[in-house]
């Protein structure tokens, strides 16, 4: 089919490189055959050509003769015929790049496993998308707009046109295969209603489900919702921030906002190898030796998180920790003292203290 595909737009193309120099004939023979006719100028008798084939409506330039009159319906005729001739293969040629286009994101799509589909195409969308992106994760967008479908196809991201409520659309865009599935559509009611779907479709899957009203949370959450944000609500508590701890604040903007990312959250795991594993905070000397501070640990035995460890906690296989620093340190930490080699897309998406807590 892809051989196929390629000679026929092939094919297209030859038709109307022909047809382009028959147009070009056209005009030449338009050109003489006024100049020996009608004893026109060169000049004149490619402008009257021009005038007749691109049917402008101009008066002729001086009286035709019978002969003269006769040559230009010839020239009309044939002209007009061949840039119709033209404009029709173009837009087929354009229709059969467009449609092999879309098979290739179809079976880009149709390969991915562990990807991320993002439902919704606006400002968090965007944003969302943008960071997956910056992280090298693979990720499908479902979007019904045109307009902005064609925003998303600039972008480079594959994408699935159609409504997400339809359970077909997230089938198109694997949903089966998905690791995680971001809703951000502008109603509730629809994100209620693709959870539900999506739900239906792959039980483990993560899904994570934006919300306009508080008093929506806890009914996504039974829709089956794995977590739950409204960003209303987090704007207006950085706002309200901003007055009443205005350092933090700052501090937040410089931690989120700093394009140089001089600091950064991030978790890592305690692989089978990790030289710290049995020692305490103290013993393990990662604030001295890495920069970096330890903010909390999840212990993956009972799921549970401690905040700001004492330094007599003592680290074991398999703990996660939450840690604040420099992205180099950071990654010195993770290669060196962790072992921990697992990419973004192997990271758990969820705790169980996480879901008691939202319930």
């Amino acid at each position: 089919m892809f051989e196929f595909k390629i000679n026929f737009n092939d094919t297209l193309r030859f038709r109307i490189i022909i047809a382009s120099v028959l147009l070009v004939v056209v005009f030449v023979m338009g050109t003489i055959g006024y100049h020996y006719i009608e004893e026109m100028s060169f000049f004149q008798g490619f402008y009257m050509t021009f005038i007749t084939i691109t049917t402008i409506g101009f008066g002729e330039l001086e009286e035709l003769s019978t002969q003269g009159r006769m040559f230009t319906i010839f020239i009309a005729l044939f002209g007009i015929g061949i840039i119709a001739y033209i404009a029709s293969q173009t837009t087929q040629m354009l229709l059969q790049l467009q449609v092999f286009k879309e098979r290739v994101i179809q079976n880009r799509i149709k390969k991915m496993e562990n990807h991320y589909i993002i439902c919704g195409y606006g400002r968090i969308g965007r944003r969302i998308a943008k960071v997956l992106k910056d992280a090298d994760l693979p990720l499908v967008i479902i979007e019904q707009k045109r307009s902005i479908i064609n925003e998303i196809d600039a972008e480079g991201f594959p994408y699935v046109e159609g409504d997400a409520q339809n359970e077909d659309i997230l089938n198109q865009a694997g949903t089966g295969r998905a690791r995680a599935l971001i809703c951000t559509l502008s109603r509730d009611q629809d994100n209620v209603f693709v959870t539900l779907v999506a739900r239906d479709i792959n039980r483990d899957l993560f899904i994570l489900v934006r919300t306009n009203q508080q008093q929506n949370i806890k009914k996504i959450y039974r829709a089956g919702a794995d977590k739950v944000i409204s960003p209303y609500e987090i704007g207006a508590d950085r706002m309200a921030n901003a007055i009443l701890r205005p350092n933090v604040d700052a501090f937040m903007d410089k931690l989120y906002k700093d394009e140089q990312e001089d600091h950064v959250f991030e978790e890592i795991k305690l692989g089978e190898d990790s030289r710290i594993a049995g020692m305490t905070l103290a013993e393990a000397h990662i604030r001295k030796e890495y920069m970096v501070v330890i903010v909390a640990i999840i212990n993956e035995a009972d799921q549970e998180m401690i905040f700001n460890p004492a330094g007599d906690h003592r680290l074991v296989n398999e703990d996660t920790l939450i840690v604040l620093g420099p992205p180099e340190n950071i990654m010195k930490l993770r290669t060196e003292a962790c072992k921990d080699d697992r990419p973004p897309t192997s990271r758990p998406l969820s705790y169980s203290f996480l879901k008691q807590s939202t319930s």
